[in-house]
């Protein structure tokens, strides 16, 4: 499967008693991310840093990412620098990872920049 079928997916709130993910699901997943940049973290977290050429087009991004976030109901750590936005995701609830933070790395990569 490929990461278009992560992006049409839906994140799912997490109520919290469920284990993170086994690493092995975690990285069969990453996988299906492609190859575009995001890392997994000590199987706790997903990050990815994107290139800009200025700090207003980076802001401009980070609007839309909180947009996605606040349409999925699920929030990454949004780190804005001068040209860069890096982005870490994982479900606080259970600190740790679900399919939904695949979910939402996915849609991220789908925002323009």
């Amino acid at each position: 499967m490929e990461s278009c079928d992560l992006a049409d997916g839906v994140c799912v709130p997490c109520r919290g008693g469920v284990p993170p993910l086994p690493r092995e699901e975690a990285e069969a997943l990453l996988a299906r991310l492609g190859p575009n940049g995001w890392r997994l973290v000590e199987n706790h977290h997903l990050e990815k840093e994107y290139g800009f050429p200025d700090f207003v087009s980076a802001l401009a991004f980070v609007n839309r990412v909180g947009e996605l976030a606040e349409r999925e109901g699920h929030h990454p750590d949004v780190h804005l620098a001068w040209g860069k936005v890096r982005l870490a995701i994982w479900t606080h609830k259970i600190d740790g990872l679900t399919e939904s933070d695949f979910v939402l790395a996915a849609k991220a990569d789908r925002l323009p920049r």
